[in-house]
């Protein structure tokens, strides 16, 4: 007989049986589809050998006037500009002490220093720095009091405690779980004293949650957050899933916690200079001092708050209220007649979720709706219309734009606005939702990655409480595909010149670089494959014996001194029961073999009804493209 042709439609298909989706693909990862054919994606090397503190899940690249390279790094910890393969840690203060309010007690053979602080308003692991204290008369020397801590236990609203340690170390020391690297400091029975009249403590603002908490009543917010005894009480700012926004105006950042107060970093100010309240500013007037998200409006440079307090009620949030600052002036926020300060407030939803700024318009999503806001010049500097009444929106981070087109994940589909809303037809939207971790909803979220027409979405599967996988929309050729990784944070090539992504252990990677996973030292191989649907041999009504392989593949830009990919052909005789099935009576037989660059063909013997091919991969330095491969087929009896 002669070859047969293997070609598959591009994408993956999870929403109908592996057998009705014949002459298509079933499953894969860590592939993509360019041009029709699937391929390996690419590698990931770190950005930094430094790392940072907490879990990032928001990223945003600029350039100064100097041409300096920036990233803000907002993490459930602290917010950081990396610049130079370096951190530098703009955290905000929140409060700063007179001079003797904050007062220190030891006890003998312990490492543990107890501190009073009236009305402190602290929660467990936030960053405190103490300046001024004396010796308290033994092992705790000055210098261990003057220095960065990390609170350890909330005694009460008054008094909380830390861990004395080695002086001389950094924040950076501290990890993120809280435990001190660095050696622990014991007192001894002369440490009596309490740090004398001239301690001053600054403490940056509340450190977020890594994990979303939901209810009310015992048992809700997070263990030790307050002090023993207190009443659960869920704070929109400090008792929800740490999400960062930020902009630039001109060459300086505006930043906000989401549901939190909004900061300003000059960079005239320099590195080692933190982020500022807002409303702290020269000339400042009427700032909001809490908001959802705040966006810079490229077209008009007005600073722009959604979901913040409104002018006759600061701090007070009013959820669906957007305020806009005067043009050019991001501390002025008094609406008068010589500027154009002013609000707008939406009529349907019962909060703003989150905004997104395409070339022509600024989409503002509610939970059930979505409007389009834009500048219409004085006296009413900005307009808004509704789109659409009938949309969800699964988390802040779930939404992308590319250019005047926006995708995001809804509550169980995915939906794009060019112009009109419409849902996206998704062949794996089954597959994604029904395994998907819906308490941790918050930190799924979307990215681009416009080298290959991509929207990828990260989100936690059933079994995970952290982003474990993706689903990837590929616009230019419309189809679908998936996979397994973790990230918590991505932004595309632009300023930096290729796509730059967090991960959970602190540190950011470049991706799309070589084909190894270099999280490691020495990198290791990015296991990769794709598996199509069964497709009968003939009209699959009689077995046929499957004995050549001609495969066609590139080892495209591989490293590896000899790059090798592994073919196996699956067959089976019904299409009932899932594959590797064990059973009385063999339903599959398998047929593997390495194939290398200069590979002519493969010998297999293999019988069935129908057959499977899969390809994978997991050698360093391997890349992949998988072309139009053959097989030698001819008619055969049961044996």
């Amino acid at each position: 007989m002669p070859l047969t042709k293997l070609q598959f439609q591009p994408g993956i298909n999870r929403d109908t049986t592996s057998y009705s989706n014949e002459g298509g693909w079933f499953d894969g990862d860590k592939i993509r589809f360019r041009a029709g054919f699937p391929e390996k994606i690419g590698g990931w090397t770190k950005v930094s050998v430094k790392s940072f503190l907490g879990s990032c899940r928001a990223l945003h690249p600029w350039r100064a006037l100097d041409l300096s390279n920036y990233i803000g790094v907002g993490t459930h910890l602290k917010y950081y500009i990396e610049e130079g393969q370096g951190f530098y840690d703009i955290t905000p203060i929140r409060a700063t002490t007179s001079a003797g309010d904050v007062t220190f007690s030891a006890t003998n053979g312990s490492s543990t220093i107890t501190v009073a602080d009236t009305a402190h308003g602290a929660v467990v692991g936030d960053f405190v720095t103490f300046s001024g204290a004396a010796s308290l008369g033994g092992n705790i020397a000055a210098n261990v009091l003057n220095q960065a801590y990390r609170i350890t236990e909330i005694v009460n609203a008054n008094s909380y405690k830390i861990s004395a340690r080695t002086a001389g170390t950094s924040v950076s020391d501290i990890t993120v779980d809280g435990q001190y690297s660095p050696t622990l400091v014991n007192a001894n029975g002369s440490d009596t004293g309490n740090g004398g009249s001239s301690v001053v403590g600054a403490y940056q603002i509340n450190v977020g949650l890594d994990t979303s908490v939901f209810g009310t009543g015992w048992g809700a917010g997070t263990w030790s957050r307050q002090g023993w005894g207190d009443a659960a009480v869920i704070d929109p700012v400090k008792d929800t899933l740490r999400i960062w926004e930020h902009d630039n105006f001109g060459e300086d950042l505006v930043l906000n916690v989401h549901n939190g107060n909004i900061f300003y970093w000059d960079k005239t100010n320099g590195l080692a200079t933190r982020a500022v309240a807002l409303n702290t500013l020269a000339g400042a007037s009427g700032t909001p001092t809490i908001a959802t998200k705040v966006i810079v409006s490229d077209v008009d440079r007005h600073v722009i708050a959604f979901g913040c307090d409104p002018l006759t009620n600061i701090g007070v949030q009013d959820p669906l209220l957007i305020r806009f600052s005067d043009q050019e002036n991001a501390a002025d926020w008094t609406p008068t007649t010589t500027n154009t300060a002013g609000d707008l407030r939406l009529g349907s939803g019962s909060k703003i979720v989150t905004a997104v700024e395409t070339r022509q318009q600024i989409l503002v999503f509610t939970d059930v709706s979505l409007h389009a806001m834009q500048y219409v010049g004085p006296p009413f500097t900005f307009g808004i219309n509704m789109i659409s009444e009938n949309i969800t929106i699964r988390s802040p981070i779930s939404v992308a734009a590319v250019e005047d087109t926006v995708y995001w994940m809804g509550k169980n589909e995915f939906y794009v606005y060019n112009g009109g809303v419409q849902t996206l037809s998704c062949s794996v939207r089954d597959y994604v939702f029904s395994d998907f971790n819906t308490q941790q909803a918050e930190k799924a979220f979307a990215s681009v990655n416009s080298s290959f027409s991509e929207i990828w979405w990260f989100y936690p599967s059933s079994s995970s409480d952290n982003n474990d996988r993706y689903v990837v929309y590929n616009y230019l050729q419309n189809i679908w595909y998936y996979g397994t990784l973790t990230r918590t944070a991505w932004i595309d090539r632009g300023v930096e010149e290729n796509p730059i992504a967090a991960g959970r252990d602190g540190y950011l990677y470049n991706h799309e670089i070589g084909f190894d996973d270099g999280s490691t030292s020495p990198v290791t191989a990015i296991s990769s494959y794709i598996e199509s649907s069964q497709f009968d041999i003939g009209d699959g009504d009689q077995f046929s014996f499957v004995r050549r392989l001609i495969p066609d593949l590139t080892f495209r830009s591989s490293t590896a001194s000899t790059p090798t990919a592994n073919f196996t052909l699956k067959a089976r005789n019904f299409p009932g029961g899932a594959y590797l099935q064990s059973s009385a009576k063999a339903v599959e037989k398998t047929a593997s073999v390495p194939v290398e660059q200069f590979t002519q063909d493969a010998h297999v013997r293999l019988r069935g009804r129908s057959v499977a091919i899969r390809v994978d991969s997991s050698n360093t330095g391997t890349g992949w493209r998988l072309g139009s491969p053959r097989i030698d087929v001819r008619s055969d009896g049961r044996r």
